[in-house]
């Protein structure tokens, strides 16, 4: 685990196990002889630790009479790493610094480093940041779902290379100054999908704010037709594989062998928390041959115009104020009926105004496409610079 490929380590180099060059889970007793009973020191809940943020600084002050418990136990400059699910996974990790005088406590699922005189703090930390870590730890954790831990015999005997801490200093330096001016470009190309994806919905309003003349309101249930009660849920074990999409709230959810529908139609989402985070579509068309569970409302149109305008419309809006339940948000068909919808009479106007949106749509995908490209680029890219870092040829 850690360094494959030992046999072709630049000379000078040598490799040690984590515990081998690190104190894992310093004493608390240790605390307890520096301060008082009654001194305050820094309290870091795990929501306070960074990802890909090398420090981390702490805003809570708790005495130490009231943090000697279950909680761990650590110091300016070590090294903090979640060992729970799904923490782990997602790099949770990062270097003590500017602790209320100089300590701190926290999570019990921490794993706290404190390298020795042959190993740079920074230097561990950027090795512990590389996917390679995460995915060899994630395969090998124990636990219940949701709760499971790295074991501790893989954090102890993980391999890292260690060079003359003139050469850690060195080579930390210089992905410091790589790393930066990622953090920036990616940070440029996050904010440019932001913008565009808040250009797109800035339109949709627009459009469907200045109604023009010939417009009237309507509400779903005058201008299509519900096909909730033709759609028939099977449950996963008793599904067939197959070639037809099996669809739910927010899209496909399997394949399976048969189909219940045969024709262009309108799904919107009947409930799930997506109904108020909208972080998917909550209205898509569909068409061809599929099955459609009780998850999501179908609706039948007379003209394609009229469908893709509502698709568009329905996206459009906030359905804070048609949607029940706070544990499962629920869009009932009785609901989705009262949404007034204003739209052109004429077929010929909506189908005008669905091509402008879709013509901007394919515009804005276009551009989401190059900015989630540059960003997948840039992590590889880090990704890249790490594994050259530790192998001795950067």
């Amino acid at each position: 685990m850690g360094c494959k490929g030992g046999s072709q380590m630049k000379e000078g180099w040598e490799i040690k196990k984590l515990g081998e060059v690190c104190t894992i889970k310093p004493p608390k007793a240790e605390a307890r002889k520096k301060i008082s009973h009654d001194t305050s020191v820094s309290f870091v809940p795990m929501e306070d630790l960074g990802i890909d943020e090398k420090f981390f600084k702490s805003h809570q002050k708790r005495s130490l009479s009231e943090v000697v418990g279950s909680y761990t136990y650590f110091a300016n400059g070590d090294v903090l790493l979640a060992k729970i699910t799904p923490c782990f996974e997602n790099g949770k990790l990062g270097i003590a610094a500017s602790l209320t005088n100089g300590i701190g406590f926290g999570s019990s699922e921490y794993v706290v480093f404190r390298p020795d005189v042959r190993l740079y703090n920074e230097w561990l930390y950027y090795y512990l940041s590389r996917e390679t870590f995460r995915g060899e730890g994630a395969q090998l954790m124990t636990g219940a779902v949701g709760h499971k831990r790295v074991p501790k015999d893989f954090i102890e005997n993980y391999l890292i290379p260690i060079p003359p801490l003139p050469e850690q200093q060195r080579i930390v330096a210089i992905l410091d100054e790589l790393f930066e001016g990622i953090v920036t470009v990616k940070a440029n190309a996050e904010k440019n999908l932001k913008n565009a994806r808040q250009l797109f919905e800035l339109h949709l309003n627009s459009v469907f704010s200045q109604r023009g003349e010939g417009w009237v309101v309507k509400t779903l249930d005058e201008i299509s037709l519900n096909l909730d009660s033709k759609r028939i849920p099977i449950t996963k074990s008793d599904r067939v594989s197959g070639e037809y999409p099996y669809y739910g709230a927010s899209g496909i959810v399997d394949y399976v062998a048969d189909y219940i529908f045969e024709d262009d139609t309108l799904l919107v989402s009947e409930d799930g928390a997506n109904l108020l985070a909208r972080s998917t579509p909550i209205a898509f068309s569909v068409s061809g041959k599929y099955w459609v569970n009780n998850h999501a409302h179908i609706l039948k149109f007379e003209n394609m115009a009229t469908q893709q305008f509502v698709e568009f419309y329905l996206e459009s809006i906030k359905l804070d104020d048609y949607i029940t339940g706070a544990a499962q948000p629920k869009l009932n068909q009785k609901a989705l009926n009262s949404i007034p919808i204003a739209i052109p009479k004429q077929v010929e106007d909506q189908a005008k105004i669905v091509d402008s949106i879709e013509q901007l749509s394919n515009e804005t995908k276009l551009l989401e496409s190059i900015y989630q490209k540059k960003i997948e680029a840039l992590d590889a890219l880090k990704k890249s610079i790490l594994h050259q870092a530790f192998s001795g040829k950067l």
